[in-house]
Order: C-alpha cells, then sequence, then structure tokens
C-alpha cells in the first residue's frame, strides 16, 4: 500500500495560476508519453508515486492519449483508485478533449455534443467524479467560439470540472475566448502550449503577451523538443530512442547537423550553469513568472528526479539569455 512521503512539500515550489486562487507546482507531469497500452504499468505506479513524492502534485491527460486513445486515462485511474485515493483533495487532474476521439461527426474539434460526451468518458475512465482543470485541446476554425465556451461554462457548472484552460490557442483567439467567458463568469485560468529554446510559439503568436495581460496562466509542454534539448542525440540516435521506437512525433531529420551543433553549443553553457542541458531547458521555460508551469514527461522515476533539479536554478544572466538566442536564432 502506497503511503506518500510526509516531506513531500519540503522541496517543490508552486506559483499561482494568473489571478486564480490555484497554485501549480513549477515542474507537472504530463501523460502524454510512456501511459499507454504497452507500457508498463508498475514503472507508471513508480513514476506517480515518485513526483507526488517531491511535491509534483498535478497531472496531466488528455482523452486521446495513449496510444490506444484513452489508455493514459484508464491506466492513471487504476493508480488513482488503488494508491492516490486518499490525497485526491491534495491532487491537481487535468485533461482535455478536441482532437479525434472516436468515429463520426462527433468525436472530434470543439461542439458542445462532443467536449460534454468526451469529459464523461474521461471521467469515467479515470473513475473520478471531477477534474480539476479541463481543457479544449486546440481551436476549431468550423464551430462558433461561442459555443465552445459555452460548453466549457456547462461543464463547471455541472460540476464535472473546477476550472477551464485552453491548448494550443493564440494570443488574439485567447482574448476572444476570455471575454465569453468573463461574461459568463466562468473560471478559466489557464493556457497551455508548447515552448522551448528551440520553438517559441507562444512568444511568435502573441499568447505570452496576452496571458500576461489577461492575467492568465501557462503551462508549457515539450520543453524538451521531443528530447533533443538534452544529451541523448549528441552522439548519434540510440536505438532505445523515441525516433526508433515511435516515430510519430521526431523524425531523423529533426535530429541533423545544425540543429545538434546548436544543442552542443547549449551543451557547454549548461556546463557553465552547472546544469545539464534537459535541466537548463527546463530552467529556460521557468525563467520568467509568465509560464506558471512546465509538462515533464519521462520513461522512468530518476528522469522525474533529475527534471525537479531544474527549479532550483531558474535565474539567467542577461548574457545567457543572449548566448541561448545567437546559438537558436542566430
Amino acid at each position: 500500500m502506497y503511503s506518500a512521503d510526509e516531506y513531500r512539500y519540503n522541496g517543490m515550489t508552486y506559483r499561482r495560476c494568473g489571478n486564480s486562487g490555484l497554485f501549480l507546482p513549477e515542474v507537472s507531469l504530463g501523460l502524454w508519453h510512456n501511459f499507454g497500452t504497452n507500457d508498463d504499468f508498475e514503472n507508471m505506479r513508480k513514476m506517480c508515486f515518485t513526483a507526488f513524492d517531491h511535491g509534483i502534485t498535478h497531472f496531466d491527460l488528455a482523452n486521446n492519449y495513449g496510444p490506444i486513445p484513452g489508455s493514459a486515462e484508464e491506466n492513471f485511474g487504476k493508480i488513482m483508485k488503488n494508491d492516490l485515493k486518499p490525497y485526491r483533495d491534495e491532487i491537481i487532474v487535468s485533461t482535455k478533449a478536441g482532437y479525434t476521439m472516436w468515429p463520426g461527426p462527433y468525436g472530434d474539434w470543439g461542439s458542445r455534443k462532443y467536449l460534454i460526451a468526451s469529459l464523461n468518458q474521461s471521467l469515467e475512465r479515470m473513475g473520478l467524479d471531477y477534474v480539476d482543470i479541463f481543457y479544449h485541446h486546440r481551436m476549431d476554425p468550423n464551430t462558433p467560439l461561442e459555443e465552445t465556451m459555452l460548453a466549457l461554462d456547462q461543464i463547471v457548472r455541472s460540476g464535472k470540472a473546477l476550472y477551464v484552460g485552453l491548448s494550443n490557442y493564440d494570443g488574439e483567439t485567447m482574448l476572444r475566448a476570455s471575454k465569453i467567458l468573463k461574461e459568463l463568469k466562468t473560471p478559466f485560468i489557464i493556457n497551455q502550449n508548447r515552448y522551448n529554446m528551440i520553438v517559441r510559439k507562444i512568444e511568435n503568436d502573441g499568447l505570452k503577451e496576452a496571458a500576461r495581460e489577461d492575467k492568465k496562466g501557462i503551462i508549457t509542454f515539450s520543453p524538451l523538443a521531443q528530447g533533443i534539448l538534452t544529451n541523448k542525440y549528441l552522439n548519434g540516435i540510440p536505438q532505445d530512442s523515441r525516433i526508433v521506437r515511435d516515430g510519430r512525433f521526431l523524425h531523423e531529420s529533426d535530429v541533423n547537423e545544425k540543429r545538434m551543433a546548436q544543442v552542443r553549443a547549449l551543451n557547454e553553457t549548461a556546463k557553465e550553469r552547472g546544469q545539464s542541458m534537459a535541466q537548463m531547458a527546463l530552467s529556460w521555460n521557468l525563467k520568467d513568472n509568465d509560464v506558471t508551469s512546465v509538462l515533464i514527461g519521462a520513461s522512468r522515476p530518476a528522469q522525474i528526479l533529475d527534471s525537479i533539479e531544474c527549479i532550483h536554478n531558474k535565474n539567467f544572466s542577461k548574457e545567457e539569455l543572449k548566448r541561448i538566442d545567437e546559438i537558436i536564432l542566430g
């Protein structure tokens, strides 16, 4: 029977999510990878325990995480039921809907029909009465924004989510959505988007500035650029790498000589800071207060412990930031 470490809150730091009352750990655990049908369930348990024992209270999922879609929620639900249930009130669970989940016209995008049905399915898979944060996973160019936002509002009012968030929205669309949700008095508190030293999407599409002005939180995913911003590929592509095992999100062409030259240069800066390449990449996400939390993925508990170290060295000098920009942006 799992018993959480009594000192679990001593090492983690927490940030207020926008101007809401909710605090998130600076490092959150994402279940996008390694929690699917073919993954080792005991390893999943150990990763969840390691995270929670070290103050990571936030577990981030989506309806389509797997593979197969839904299996990450099912596996997490088993862990919640058998191990983490006594700690439910200390845990933030988030999930999403917006990408293809089932065949036909009602299992995708942002209609009221899809979002409400999907969350009902997610709650059943996880064995939960509610999630703490429910996201619309991507912008829908065809469904009226008002319909999607009204669905999020209904979800909160039904008691099936405490807060709502938007994922993969640009700054302009987020502000339009936020205006609707403010009129409805819906607790919209957070945006989720890809962000790392290579892919600076939230800066380029205005989301970072818009979230700051609108007093909303940001949680970032892919801070390590699917592993490129680590030491893993410095000497070639290992046989146990994600490129070899999966190849859906990271391709061999992504690990080209130009990119690796950049990573090698970044690695020298990381060494000077007393960090691993991965730790510096995570710290870079947390260098200012615009980002509430950074989502990490892991394939084993040791990776979680290594990643958490990023919170102890988040300050960058102007010279370091300039050097990083010159390496990546030229």
